[in-house]
Parts: structure tokens; C-alpha cells; sequence
């Protein structure tokens, strides 16, 4: 019954997920709501999972330099992956939860450089941690101070002066005399005098109009005056002047008026004082968060000096009185059942027969993603669904508790090797990408980053057989030219299944494509496109604004292949069958240097218009053959006619070729 009572301080576990992790969360405060439910307020704590790799790479930085430091054993590869899982990250956030969520208790202790890591792991339910992390700025910082050791915060002790010599330093440099107790003055004398200086400072205190207002009785006054400021004040005065009771006098009152002297209780607001006491309640005594989040234009001596003065007046005994009152009426402790409602994750029932895994769709012969058993009482589904993953009941323990698996994966750059190379039916998909060849470290760590389900489409025999026996209604090489349009693979298949019997019978005839080799290739290749000499290499051109004004071709302007002219008697022609005008350069021509131009400075563009006997040919060829002309324009085009045209005198192209069309009869 001790194990289920839970106590305001107790780091605890919390369960807001069936398949996550627990969270791990310390009580601050038990509170009972309306409907009779008790929520408990908590400080979250994070793990290594929760925050980003940046800051991951910073924890594993800090632990390295912890074990350097404090002289660690060496650990092995599974025990420092392990400890990753221990390793937590306090954090000022609070949240309410339901207290009905809490799974148990666990241990949560701030590491300390006497503590050997390893114990840990001996110790069930034990975490530590030894940073901060910042939810808001995504930060981590150290928890425990630096001990500050050097000259600039040690004082160098000399040594001890021997009988009789004499210390030759210099007193009025090394410290600043403020009182002398062997002064000519009596103690009642300096008594009288203390009381005028605070009847002066009440008086100073009456003529500034922002005391008035903040003390506006004279009690309040008097009060503020006669404060360890004033006093400290007429005791300087008498040391700086000789312990004269005159002299001293008329500098409390000099010409222009009294002195008025304030400490920081005086100087603070009311506003600033509210801020502060805010402050207070959220952070505690940590002066440097409450000076930078709080109140960043005061110092922070001056934040230090007006907390010790805070605690003197009657607002901290009235707020500490409240938080006693409050603290009673609040509940100390919460009694929480133990959960045995079974989990959703559940893939086989204790009463089960032994070798059965559960639920239906899942396989048989799956083995635990963590320790790779394939025996165990209870299975429980892990990660994505159609990944069929599954641990065993001692794994998904581990894995509620401690956020990971007890083993590292081929992800996370372990292999398995030797006794730990356990032969399975399948690999998770963590290992087939990290076992890729194709997978980078930079992929790797791409992976860690971001981890997106992935997948592989692998065609079935049917699929393969139906691309052969439906090629009529699947039209293979069209749906490849347009992966954009979808197919009906349902009425293929139906299709498919009917044909099936008479193409068994009759047996599926495979055409065989004879494929040249890779030398005649070449060949062909050579003969088509021959090398062209390259031009000898003048001195070089200088690029100037005058390059623009010259005459350039569109093939040039816009960065595409010109293609070859036609020389049919003696007379070039373009593409489109009309002869070269005298504005038109051919394409053998020297090419300027593309160049970027203003839209202004750029030449007219060259429009290729197709004639009239060109779209005249057209019409008598098919779509089909219209499309194969421009796939393949090195192949002439062969146009047949019921009637014999007139003999054109020049050869005609089709808008895509580049090779003459070849008419017969």
C-alpha cells in the first residue's frame, strides 16, 4: 500500500499515451478539484528523445567531459546506450495532470562527480540528471555552479611577519579606514549625534516630493529615516571629519539643503517590489534569472541587497504566514490504486496457446525488436502498424520506463556481431537503411533526425503476368510516357484472370528485340555525329556592352542545339525548308558566348513558320507516326499517297526531324 501512496516531492511516473513512453515529472502540489478528482501540479523533466539533435550533440559533449573529469570505468557500447536512456533534463516548466495517470515511482538525482555511472544501471527505476533544458529558448544549461578557484576569487594569504620586522606595504592602498574605535568622542555623544541625523533625514525626507508621496505620515517618515543608510551614513561623516562634532553637522546640512540618504527598499517601486515577490514565487533565489527575466534594468547587487532588506519588513512575514496556511489546506499525499486495466498494444492474451502472436495479420515467427526472443507470456505491438513490430513483456516494460530499447540498432551505428548476431526471419527498417549501401553517415544521421516511415513496391506475379497477357487495354509503353494518368488495375486484373486459362493453353508468345552491341552502338554513333575540329584559341575577348549589340541566332540566345543545314544545290536551307535571308546566320557559323541581356539590348527573335506544302504532308500522316518522326529524326519519314503529287524542287521536313522526306508512289 506504501508503494501506491505518492507525497508532494516524489518524482513520478506518468502515462499520456498506451504506445509512448512514461513521463517522468516531480509533485510540487497536490490540489483537489470541484467534481472531487485530484490533479497534481508538476515540474516536467525531458529525455533524450524529447529535444533536438543539436542539443543531444551538447549533452554528449557535457557527458564525455563528465567522464574525463571524474575518471570514469570504461563502459561498453550497450551500457553507454543505455545510459542515454538514464539520463534526464530538468526543466522549469509546470503542467496539471490527472493523478490518476501516475504508473509508479521512480528516483531522479543530480549527478555528482563522486557518483560512478554505471550504478545506474544496477539500480531499477534510478535517473539522473546534470542539465537544464529550456522548452521556450531550446537550450541546455549546467544545474550546479562552478567552483571558482584562482586569484580572482582567493585571497593570497603572505606569510607570517617575523618578531620585531616591521610591514613595509603600503596600509592606505591595501584597505580604507571607515571607523576608529579609539576616537576622542563618548558613546553618548555619538548617541545624540545619530539621533540628529535621523531627525535630518526626516526633515530631507518631508521636502522631496517622491517621499512624501511614498511616505505620506510622519511615522512612515521616521521609520524610513532611521534605517542602517542613515546611520551608516553619520558615522562616514564623522570619520571623514575628524570625529568633529561641528565640522560634522554643517556637512548633514550643507547650503543647498539636508541629505537625503535612501537604500534600496526607498529606490524600489511598488510595481518593481511586485515584480519582484513574482519572481520569487517561480524561480526562488536564483537572483540571475530573476534579474534577466524579471527585472533587467537593475543590477544584480542591487536585486541581492533589497531581498535581505525584503525579509526584514512585515510583507515576508505575511506572505510566509500565508504559504504555512496554505500548505496545511492543501492535501500532503494521494493514494492511487494499482492500473490493471490491459493494454491496447496487447497482441496475445496470457490464456493464449503457447506460439500464437495474437492479434489477426500479424505473422508468426516474430521475434522482439529489442532482445530478439522469439518465447515470451505476453507480445505487445511496437511502432508503425504495417511495420508488424512487437516486444516482449520484459522489452516493453523497458521501453515504458526508459524510453528506448535495451539494445542499439544498426541506426544508431551498432552492429551485431559474434553471440549478439541472433539469425531472424526479418529486419527492422532501421536496419535494412542503415545496411544500405546506398545510405550515407550524412543519411544516416538524416534518419535519426527524421523519422519518416519509407517503403518498397515490389510487383507481383500477377501484375507481371497481366502486363503481358492485357497489353492491349494496359498499353505499357503509353502509361510510361504519361505516369501522370492513373490505371485501372482492378479492371485489368479482372480481364487478366479471364484470359488466364486460354493463355496457359495456348502459351504466351515473347517477342525477342535484337540488341546490337555496345561497339556497333558506338559506331553508329560516330558516323551520325563526327567530331568536329575544334577552332585554334586566339587571344582572349574581353567582355564589354558592345557584345550585345551583335547579331545573335535564337539557338544561341536561348541555349538550344541548332541543328545541321541543308545543302540542296548549292543554297542552304533552314529547318523549315525556306533558304537563309541575309539577316539569317547558319548554324555552322561562329557562336558568340551566351551572354545575359537586357531585355531592350536583345535582337528580334526567329519564328520558324512551317510551309504550306509542309502541313500539307503532315495531314497524311498519323499521330503515330507524327510522334515516332519526332522520337526518332535520324530515321527518314516514308509518306504514301493514293495520288502522285507534283515533284517539289526542294526536300521537305517535318517540324521535329532533321533529315529530308523520302515520297513514294
Amino acid at each position: 500500500m506504501a508503494a501506491n501512496m505518492y507525497r508532494v516531492g516524489d518524482y513520478v511516473y506518468f502515462e499520456n499515451s498506451s504506445s509512448n513512453p512514461y513521463l517522468i515529472r516531480r509533485i510540487e502540489e497536490l490540489n483537489k478539484t470541484a467534481n472531487g478528482n485530484v490533479e497534481a501540479k508538476v515540474v516536467c523533466l525531458f529525455r533524450r528523445r524529447d529535444i533536438s539533435a543539436n542539443l543531444n550533440t551538447l549533452a554528449d559533449s557535457n557527458a564525455r567531459d563528465f567522464e574525463e573529469e571524474s575518471k570514469q570505468p570504461s563502459t561498453s557500447e550497450q551500457q553507454k546506450h543505455q545510459l542515454k536512456h538514464r539520463e534526464l533534463f530538468l526543466s522549469r516548466q509546470f503542467e496539471s495532470l490527472p493523478a490518476t495517470h501516475i504508473r509508479g515511482k521512480c528516483n531522479v538525482t543530480l549527478l555528482n562527480e563522486t557518483d560512478v555511472l554505471t550504478g545506474y544501471l544496477d539500480r531499477e527505476d534510478c535517473f539522473f540528471y546534470s542539465l537544464v533544458f529550456d522548452p521556450v529558448q531550446k537550450t541546455l544549461l549546467a544545474d550546479q555552479g562552478e567552483i571558482r578557484v584562482g586569484s580572482k576569487y582567493q585571497a593570497e594569504i603572505p606569510d607570517k611577519l617575523a618578531e620585531g620586522e616591521l610591514d613595509s606595504r603600503v596600509q592606505e592602498k591595501l584597505e580604507t579606514k571607515v571607523w576608529d574605535p579609539n576616537n576622542q568622542l563618548k558613546d553618548p555623544q555619538i548617541d545624540q549625534f545619530l539621533v540628529v541625523a535621523r531627525a535630518v533625514g526626516t526633515f530631507a525626507r518631508a521636502l522631496d516630493c517622491s517621499s512624501s508621496i511614498r511616505q505620506p505620515s510622519l511615522h512612515m517618515s521616521a521609520a524610513a529615516a532611521s534605517r542602517d543608510i542613515t546611520l551608516f551614513h553619520a558615522m562616514d561623516t564623522l570619520q571623514k571629519n575628524g570625529y568633529d562634532l561641528a565640522k560634522a553637522m554643517s556637512t548633514l546640512v550643507p547650503q543647498g539643503g539636508p541629505v537625503l540618504c535612501r537604500d534600496e527598499m526607498e529606490e524600489w517601486s511598488a510595481s518593481e517590489a511586485m515584480l519582484f515577490e513574482e519572481a520569487l514565487e517561480k524561480y526562488g533565489k536564483d537572483f540571475n534569472d530573476i534579474r534577466q527575466d524579471f527585472l533587467p534594468w537593475k543590477s544584480l547587487a542591487s536585486v541581492v541587497q533589497f531581498y535581505y532588506m525584503w525579509k526584514t519588513t512585515d510583507r515576508y512575514i505575511q506572505q510566509k504566514r500565508l504559504k504555512a496556511a496554505e500548505a496545511d489546506s492543501k492535501l500532503k499525499q494521494v493514494y492511487i490504486p494499482t492500473y490493471t486495466k490491459p493494454n491496447p498494444n496487447q497482441i496475445m492474451a496470457p490464456g493464449n496457446k503457447p506460439g500464437m502472436n495474437g492479434a489477426t495479420g500479424y505473422q508468426k515467427g516474430l521475434s522482439c525488436e529489442s532482445c530478439h526472443t522469439a518465447q515470451s507470456q505476453q507480445w505487445y505491438a511496437w511502432g508503425p502498424p504495417n511495420m508488424q513490430c512487437r516486444l516482449c513483456s520484459t522489452c516493453w516494460i523497458y521501453w515504458k520506463k526508459y524510453g528506448g530499447l535495451k539494445t542499439p540498432t544498426q541506426l544508431e551505428g551498432a552492429t551485431r556481431t559474434g553471440t549478439d548476431a541472433v539469425p531472424r526471419g526479418h529486419m527492422t527498417r532501421q536496419e535494412v537503411q542503415g545496411m544500405s549501401p546506398f545510405t550515407s553517415n550524412a543519411g544516416r544521421a538524416k534518419l535519426l533526425a527524421k523519422n519518416r516511415q519509407t517503403f518498397i513496391l515490389q510487383t507481383t506475379k500477377l501484375t507481371r503476368i497481366a502486363r503481358r497477357v492485357c497489353q492491349d487495354i494496359l498499353q505499357s509503353r503509353r502509361a510510361a510516357r504519361r505516369p501522370y494518368a492513373s490505371i485501372n488495375a482492378n479492371a485489368v486484373k479482372a480481364e487478366c484472370m479471364i484470359r488466364l486459362p486460354k493463355a496457359a493453353k495456348s502459351g504466351i508468345k515473347n517477342r525477342t528485340v535484337p540488341r546490337p552491341s555496345l561497339i556497333n552502338i558506338v559506331k553508329e554513333l560516330a558516323l551520325q555525329a563526327p567530331l568536329r575540329n575544334k577552332a585554334p584559341r586566339g587571344a582572349p575577348t574581353p567582355i564589354n556592352r558592345n557584345q550585345a549589340n551583335q547579331p545573335r541566332s535564337a539557338s544561341a540566345l536561348l541555349g538550344k542545339r541548332p541543328y545541321d543545314n541543308l545543302q540542296v544545290g548549292g543554297h542552304s536551307f533552314s529547318t523549315n525548308g525556306r533558304p537563309f535571308t541575309s539577316g539569317m546566320r547558319a548554324a555552322n557559323q561562329s557562336v558568340i558566348k551566351r551572354q545575359k541581356v537586357s531585355q531592350g539590348d536583345a535582337p528580334n527573335p526567329v519564328v520558324f513558320v512551317a510551309t504550306k506544302d509542309t502541313r500539307a504532308l503532315r495531314k497524311h500522316l498519323t499521330q503515330g507516326e507524327m510522334r515516332r518522326a519526332a522520337r526518332k529524326p535520324h530515321i527518314p519519314v516514308r509518306v504514301k499517297f493514293p495520288v502522285p503529287p507534283r515533284p517539289l524542287p526542294v526536300p521537305i521536313l517535318p517540324s521535329s526531324t532533321s533529315e529530308p522526306i523520302v515520297l513514294e508512289d
